[in-house]
């Protein structure tokens, strides 16, 4: 039996290359569009038609790899070359020179204070801001990520050798190392794999939920330099509590004062350098603030209740092969949740900021040179080294263009090591512990949790669940799997208005500035990253990067024009979203925001629209971008195409402005061909439930707009039970 589509609106149809017929129902033309059927093709015709993706993901590997130049194949292993190629010398030098000066002076107390974290000597953690940065600088594809020590990795670190070996022990040490190797591997194997994508079946609430714990944690793990005496050593609240209450008897009051005076240092600071950009600088510089202040006041007074840091080794690292093989079993759990942690750390960080900065990011790639830059380290006595927030954050904020920011902060560190350890003798381990506590108090994400508890209840419990599982039973936690979901990018078939994939359908043409998305899922923390990277790149080119879709003149209408303007997201398919969902699309609005791109929403049901409303992206996106047809929001995004041609700053001014539907659809009706181009259909009449959502959002303030919305939406259930075959897709 063959099933076809049959479309009430198409009048004055024209011939189509595609085998089509034209019937009378009701005496009124229809036009039959055949279904394509690709996964049952006959024998008879099987030379002539091919099954949809039966091109498999090996066969498209090899293609572009037989497409790719010699050139591309180096920058593949070394991305360094992009950046190297294309250099402003002029431009950028000074630039990233600044960058990484300033970074460069941050992670030096930074890094022996995260050491002293993981159970290991000051030195440790330079001999990992050392060799790793240069490494990574080569094989890394991030411009702006800043790596070395951190303090979630040190954690990690100490947790898992503190129930081996004592902190003391040289074992400790030679362990720590090994992991640098095994973590190194693993990640070296998962980016050459392309199994990056693994890690986003971790909701946004578990890592939230997480992070927050383990601040926690790592907050009353260095409590015992601030009260003056030692306290157990644990991943697990309740005995470091206890320890804590146990000895208090030993308390010592100077170390507190000067710990608390240095924390509040630190804090004022990094608040003045986020929210004042003129005192940006003093974000960077705090850690070394704390370090100078806490060393000139032990040199003038000389306490005897202040630990200090000691002697430091001075030189640079030799080289050794990492030792005590016969632990891998027992390190290999640890290893993977450090590379998990690496993945969400450095690679999220990094893809954020390499689309604020204009250019793409390989989260595997970018997993080979972290891996390489790990497995290096460990031949340079360096323990796990991944990306860091905050130091990435400021070398964003100075203004790094390029790697060679990293290659400043190396040079800094490697004259640290050479020159100034004499001078690191004399620091308060206080100070160092006030460095890791105003460092980690910014991943207590409290302002999620409240978030989580407005929007979605389900995301709230498992925030608490996870947050609550980290503090009592310990950091090693499982996470939940799910199903990946599917876009596709729709088309409109000739002569109507039904829009289907373009790759089932190649008679389907597209719009000039204009991509239509269908989330063919429900959008959840499983999947979320995986629809986000492929919506994503559907705007880039008209060769998708995932979708390999090629288009030509033919398949193309509308105003020509050089760019995207519009991407319009058909949601019909999508039953529930949850908080990760809705994070992940307002950061894809503030992604496309800053590429003049905006983002018009079709169809969504009534849970999912009541969800965007509570979570705010009805009036972060702007309620004129929500539609209940696919075509009611192709033909506004197409006036607003036709007004951008020939110059891309209309379309900006139009964005301010924001003028109603009632105005661009008075705007259509006063002249049907204002839109050059469009095919038969594009200029049917308004129908009264179309003039009832134009008259309700003439005013986008109306009160009664998202009422009458789900109204709509009820309506368009209940009639399409007794409506006939019009645009059903199988």
């Amino acid at each position: 039996m063959e099933i076809t589509y049959a479309s009430s609106s198409s009048r004055n149809l024209v011939d189509s290359a595609e085998p089509t017929t034209t019937t009378k129902t009701n005496n009124r033309p229809v036009k039959v569009i055949r279904l394509q059927q690709p996964y049952f093709a006959s024998s008879t015709d099987s030379s002539t038609s091919s099954p949809l993706f039966s091109v498999s993901m090996i066969s498209k590997w090899r293609e572009k790899a037989k497409r790719m130049s010699f050139v591309e194949w180096i920058e593949v292993f070394l991305p360094c070359l992009r950046w190297i190629r294309t250099y402003k010398w002029r431009e950028y030098f000074q630039i990233d020179l600044m960058a990484g000066i300033t970074v460069g002076i941050m992670l030096v107390p930074q890094a022996m204070s995260y050491a002293k974290l993981a159970g290991l000597h000051p030195i440790y953690g330079l001999y990992s801001g050392f060799v790793p940065i240069f490494v990574y600088a080569i094989f890394g594809s991030s411009r702006q990520l800043a790596i070395g020590p951190v303090a979630l990795v040190s954690l990690l670190v100490s947790n898992v050798l503190g129930g081996i070996a004592d902190s003391r022990d040289k074992l400790y040490t030679e362990l720590a190392i090994l992991l640098a190797l095994m973590v190194g591997i693993f990640e070296c194997v998962m980016g050459l794999l392309r199994l990056g994508w693994l890690i986003r079946f971790i909701s946004h609430a578990v890592i939230s939920g997480f992070t927050t714990s383990s601040a926690i944690i790592i907050a009353l793990s260095q409590a015992k330099y601030f009260l003056g005496y030692d306290i157990t050593r644990s991943s697990k609240i309740v005995p470091l509590i206890k320890s804590i209450v146990a000895g208090v008897d030993k308390f010592l009051w100077p170390p507190f004062v000067m710990g608390s005076i240095i924390l509040a240092i630190l804090l004022v600071m990094k608040h003045l350098g986020k929210t004042r950009k003129y005192l940006r600088f003093l974000r960077a510089a705090g850690p070394l603030t704390g370090v100078v202040l806490g060393t000139v006041f032990v040199k003038m007074f000389h306490p005897s209740s202040i630990s200090l840091v000691g002697e430091i080794p001075q030189g640079l690292p030799k080289f050794s092969i990492p030792k005590e093989f016969q632990h891998v079993k027992s390190l290999i759990p640890t290893a993977l949740l450090i590379t998990g942690v690496a993945i969400l750390e450095s690679v999220g960080i990094a893809k954020a900021l390499a689309a604020k900065n204009g250019y793409e990011l390989d989260s595997n790639q970018e997993l080979f040179g972290l891996g390489v830059a790990n497995i290096c380290g460990s031949f340079f006595s360096a323990y796990p080294s991944t990306g860091s927030f905050s130091r990435s954050a400021v070398n964003h904020e100075s203004g790094a263009k390029t790697g060679l920011s990293g290659i400043v902060m190396g040079i800094i560190m490697t004259c640290a090591l050479l020159f100034l350890t004499p001078l690191f003798r004399e620091i308060p381990q206080c100070a160092l512990a006030a460095i890791v506590i105003s460092a980690v108090m910014g991943l207590v994400d409290y302002d999620e949790a409240i978030f989580l508890w407005r929007v979605n209840k389900k995301d709230f419990l498992l925030w608490t669940i996870t947050a609550i599982t980290t503090l009592f039973f310990g950091i090693e936690i499982g996470v939940i799997v799910g199903e990946l979901g599917f876009v596709a990018v729709l088309g409109r078939l000739p002569g109507t208005t039904v829009y289907r994939n373009i790759q089932q359908y190649p008679e389907a043409y597209t719009y000039n500035g204009i991509v239509i998305v269908r989330i063919d899922a429900p959008i959840y923390f499983a999947n979320i990253s995986f629809i986000k990277d492929r919506v994503v790149a559907c705007h880039l080119v008209t060769r998708l990067r995932e979708f390999e879709v090629t288009t030509d003149g033919s398949t193309k209408r509308g105003p020509e024009v050089e760019r995207i303007y519009f991407v319009i997201l058909e949601m019909a398919p999508v039953t529930y979203v949850d908080s990760s969902a809705v994070q992940a699309l307002k950061d894809l609005h503030q992604e496309y925001k800053l590429r003049d791109i905006q983002i018009a929403i079709s169809n969504p049901n009534r849970e999912v629209l009541l969800t965007l409303a509570k979570a705010g992206l009805m009036e972060l996106i702007g309620k004129e971008w929500y539609f209940v047809r696919i075509h009611d929001a192709v033909q506004v995004c197409l006036q607003y195409v036709a007004n951008a041609k020939g110059s891309a700053e209309t379309v900006k001014h139009s964005f301010d402005r924001k003028p109603s539907l009632s105005q661009k659809f008075q705007a259509q009706l006063g002249d049907n061909t204002s839109s050059p181009e469009l095919a038969p259909g594009d200029n049917d009449s308004l129908t009264s439930r179309d003039i009832e959502i134009v008259e309700d959002r003439r005013d986008e303030r109306h009160p009664s707009f998202l009422r009458r919305l789900l109204k709509l939406h009820a309506q368009d259930e209940a009639s399409s039970q007794s409506e006939p075959l019009l645009s059903r897709e199988v």
